[in-house]
């Protein structure tokens, strides 16, 4: 699996021009602006970039986890905030498909895949992130209906997307009480927080989801009741694998903008490039990426697979992927001495983008915790 097949590198190198055209000369007046630019977007789900592991029955793309990974650190190295918007929008993609009815199939998912309609994952609230099973918004059965009332925190998308898919406490049973459900943006009783002031980001939108009163058909719901915590956690498995990549991407380009710098700049009549310290700095950034590309590899093949190590794989490759792009981005900072501190390199940036991935998807001390847990069980 370390060779890449003949359709892959044709995938690569597409999403590479597309990204290359598309995203990258606009990235720093985006993230400037916090403009969020869903006409590109659009154009990614031309390609096929809206459902990417959406099966091809359902509108999809029906490609691998393996490919998908390919894609977002190939987006990354453009921009680290849109290829990750691109991964939770998917995310919510592959839920509708996996555990989405034929009907729920028809409705939602020719516009998701081809992100004529944004999605939005909501899981996380005021009162409760890391610990998912006590969150409070509560869904209401009413007839033929759902009355939603809560409040989800940090939502990517929020404002612009179509599509959103909320998890809600149908009972008080831990995390066997909670239920996925779909509520389309429009939905009287729906409204968005303020745009959050983010370190990084910034080209697409975070804000509050809030429903007061959202009543729903009971055929948005996704699943059985109580099948909810199920359904988010398996969601959440691929999000760790897709952020890891997006992780790699960023890293990847500022290691790439190092090496360029250092043999571009002199100092004491030599480039920079010839200094050993400076030359052990890019070998460490060059070793831990290609580690941690190995890693989320090895999980996105365990989770293609469905194998029984799928959760632990994708745990230690969230973690060792997105410590090693944030170490990679940070080290090309100090590379470039006062420049790196500049807007105009890009790499402060990069900075900003990829620390936040170590606290999305499950923080970095939560991917401890679970492989912990389950090295101690084995």
């Amino acid at each position: 699996m370390f060779d890449l097949t003949e359709d892959q590198v044709s995938i690569v190198e597409m999403v590479a021009d597309f990204a290359t055209e598309n995203i990258a000369p606009h990235a720093a007046a985006w993230d400037r602006d916090h403009h969020f630019p869903v006409d590109v977007l659009a154009q990614a789900g031309e390609l096929g970039m809206g459902g990417i592991y959406v099966r091809e029955e359902s509108g999809g793309s029906g490609m691998s986890r393996l490919d998908a990974a390919l894609i977002f650190e190939e987006l990354s190295k453009a921009d680290p905030t849109i290829a990750a918007y691109i991964s939770i929008h998917n995310m919510v993609a592959w839920m509708i498909d996996k555990f989405g009815n034929d009907e729920q199939h028809a409705a939602w998912l020719p516009g998701l895949c081809s992100m004529e309609s944004l999605g939005s994952y909501c899981l996380t609230e005021p009162g409760a992130g890391s610990d998912a099973a006590a969150l409070s918004t509560r869904a209401v059965l009413d007839g033929e209906h759902y009355v939603l009332n809560g409040t989800k925190q940090f939502i990517s998308g929020a404002g612009s997307s179509g599509v959103y898919l909320v998890m809600a406490r149908t009972a008080d049973t831990g995390s066997a009480g909670i239920t996925a459900f779909i509520v389309p943006d429009g939905t009287e009783g729906l409204s968005f927080g303020a745009l959050e002031a983010k370190m990084g980001w910034n080209a697409q939108p975070t804000r509050q989801v809030v429903m007061e009163d959202v009543r729903i058909p009971v055929g948005n719901r996704l699943g059985e009741e109580g099948t909810g915590f199920g359904i988010a956690m398996k969601g959440l498995n691929g999000g760790r694998v897709n952020i890891g990549a997006c992780s790699i991407g960023g890293g990847q380009a500022a290691l790439d903008k190092s090496i360029a710098y250092l043999k571009e700049r002199e100092a004491f009549g030599k480039p920079l490039i010839s200094q050993q310290a400076l030359l052990f700095a890019i070998a460490d950034m060059e070793t831990e990426l290609e580690t941690a590309r190995t890693m989320i590899w090895r999980a996105a093949d365990a989770l293609e697979r469905g194998t029984k190590d799928t959760v632990r794989l994708c745990a230690m490759a969230k973690r060792v992927a997105t410590d090693a792009g944030f170490n990679a981005a940070n080290t090309a900072l100090q590379l470039h001495g006062g420049y790196g501190y500049l807007s105009e390199y890009g790499i402060e940036k990069i900075v900003r983008d990829l620390r936040v991935h170590q606290i999305l998807e499950g923080s970095n001390e939560i991917m401890r915790l679970i492989v912990g847990r389950l090295a101690v069980e084995r």
